[in-house]
């Protein structure tokens, strides 16, 4: 590749309409967070720039979640009587003050946005896939196949650290294949721990190889090192290069870490970045390794304290899905996390606190393919897409209802059953919530109809609310303190603000389900799953999901704010940005 090869992509045209859908999608997002608050003038909405010399005009439709649905070719910008060209860093600075970014965190926050728009114009550089097309393609052709990323955050492909031959390289839309780095790990300073049934030597062997595993222990020999005294770590190649081969000089040095080489097996990034899918052998585990680049709110680093426990929670969970009816009856599974290995740098630990990125930099975890669970005729798809709107306006969801032959309110109910009644009993039942968006699922698909849910990225994303619970010590660490007011944001927040407020307006756009008809499906698949549990009415009355309303929480006011570590990850529920209330859309039905 030569160096213009390398940004090809940044053409005058594809970045005009790069900035185009992002301003699109900040202004709606920034009005639902009441961040702006755009004035009606006529038939369009007005939003005027800090100083009020620019203004911008669009058109949009409100809908149920006070959703703004902006009509990206109705928007103009203007100043002094004369029309200006979009412009999304511009835009930024002109509201600096109405969206709360600090003198410190602008710049970097436009650095973000400049990312994800150099994204965007190498999304538009593909070739155009309808939805249709999209809907019966493959797991993975659907996974890479993702243009919008977090449907609510904006700057939502920000990964400060990848270059653009990295961005090239790694990034999910462009579906290289990537070989992972292997280092061995003296044993001193790492810890392989692992699920009931799994040893270290054997699990290796299956995912590695033999003769990759002894091509490996001979890189130790030849250095006169004793491979029993060692772990083997798959690490991501930027990690390595951009990392580990610096900040861990000291280790590689002194032999505590050895680099080994690649694998054989070649990889497909996924949309968290990190994760990566076996693409020579997808019945083989998922591995997802510590990255120290920063995306969307957090540097994506992996704890190897963390690690620890992952195994255990995950075997918890599964062992409870497994011995509760109702969500045996939904087809619930999760793929588990079943080993995982990390390493610790001792001086780097005595120099920060727990939750430092420093400490987050080399471990890794291997998690269950989906593939090997799969029936005849079914497929996989990531929840993601089911939002995901073509060129021409499409939607997946959309095109799977008509590939289905269902009516649009009985697809909609066994994708429900599937996704959403689980949630509500691990609730009501357990007082157990997850982060349910859509790169979090994997739904599985026949002839278009979801058959059931497959959740995933257990351990660092569930919570137990309950004060109270008896919890096995290896999976005391799920335990959360949640004010009692907030604690049904789980679901009002993270499913109906951040999912199905986007699925059900695409829907309604597409003119294939009326928004009441979405929300009344929603209002009567929860009644459903509460009048088959009469035993937890009680729960039921004190977190009412036919409130009139619930609390606003917004995600782009926390990444507006610290665009490094969005959460403080000790208090979750106290880093919430809550701003004034939301009609609940099923409180009437």
């Amino acid at each position: 590749m030569t160096l213009s090869d390398a940004v090809a992509h940044l053409s005058p045209h594809r970045w005009a309409r790069a900035n185009r859908l992002l301003i699109r999608k900040a202004l709606a997002e920034f009005a639902h967070e009441r961040l702006i608050t755009p004035e009606e003038d006529g038939e369009q909405y007005v939003v005027r720039s800090d100083d009020g010399l620019t203004s911008y005009r669009f058109t949009a439709a409100r809908r149920a979640l006070d959703h703004w649905q902006v009509d990206a070719e109705s928007i103009t910008r203007h100043r002094d009587g004369s029309e200006l060209p979009l412009a999304a860093l511009d835009f930024f600075i002109e509201l600096q003050k109405s969206l709360g970014l600090g003198d410190d965190i602008l710049p970097v926050y436009l650095e973000e946005i400049s990312s994800t728009l150099s994204g965007t114009c190498y999304k538009l550089t593909k070739p155009h896939v309808t939805a249709a097309e999209l809907a019966r393609g493959d797991f993975q052709a659907i996974e890479t196949g993702m243009t919008e990323g977090h449907p609510c955050f904006v700057a939502n492909n920000g990964r400060l650290g990848f270059g653009i031959h990295e961005y090239l390289s790694y990034a999910p839309e462009t579906a290289s294949p990537v070989r992972l780095v292997w280092l061995a790990a003296h044993r001193s300073r790492a810890a392989f721990t692992a699920g009931v049934g799994i040893e270290y030597e054997s699990f290796l062997r299956e995912e590695l190889g033999a003769e990759t595993v002894e091509r490996f222990h001979g890189v130790l020999r030849e250095q006169d090192l004793d491979p029993a005294d060692y772990l083997l770590i798959p690490v991501h190649p930027w990690q390595w290069w951009n990392k580990l081969s610096v900040t861990f000089a000291a280790e590689v040095a002194r032999r505590h870490l050895v680099c080994l080489g690649e694998g054989d097996d070649e990889y497909l990034a996924q949309q968290s970045i990190r994760t990566f899918f076996n693409r020579t052998s997808p019945e083989k585990h998922y591995v997802k390794t510590a990255l120290s680049v920063i995306n969307m709110g957090f540097m994506r680093g992996l704890s190897a304290a963390y690690m620890e426990a992952t195994p255990a929670i995950n075997d918890w969970l599964a062992q409870l899905i497994e011995g509760d009816p109702v969500l045996r009856s939904t087809g619930l599974s999760i793929i588990r996390e079943r080993a995982a290995v990390g390493y610790r740098h001792l001086e780097y630990e005595q120099a920060t606190d727990r939750y430092s990125p420093y400490r987050k930099m080399l471990a890794a975890l291997w998690r269950e393919s989906p593939v090997p669970s799969l029936r005849e005729g079914e497929q996989l798809a990531t929840m993601a897409s089911l939002v995901h709107v073509d060129h021409q306006g499409a939607s997946v969801a959309g095109a799977l209802i008509e590939q289905s032959g269902l009516a649009p309110t009985e697809w909609l109910r066994r994708y429900l059953q599937a996704y959403f009644t689980p949630l509500l009993h691990s609730f009501y039942a357990y007082d157990l919530v997850f982060m349910p968006h859509g790169e979090n699922v994997i739904l599985v698909l026949k002839d278009g109809v979801v058959q059931r849910a497959i959740y995933k990225d257990i351990a660092e994303e569930i919570a137990v609310m309950d004060p109270d619970a008896v919890l096995p010590p290896t999976v005391e660490r799920l335990r959360v303190e949640v004010p009692e007011d907030k604690k049904l944001l789980s679901i009002f927040t993270d499913v109906f603000d951040c999912f199905f407020r986007f699925l059900a307006a695409n829907l309604a756009t597409e003119g294939i389900l009326e928004e009441d008809d979405f929300w009344r499906t929603v209002a009567d698949v929860t009644r459903a799953y509460q009048a088959s549990k009469p035993e937890l009415a009680d729960k039921f009355k004190q977190y009412d999901m036919f409130a009139p309303e619930f609390a606003l929480s917004c995600l782009n006011r926390l990444q507006l704010r610290n665009n490094e570590q969005m959460v403080d990850l000790s208090d979750p529920s106290g880093a919430l940005q809550l701003v004034g209330t939301l009609r609940n859309p099923i409180a009437d039905l």
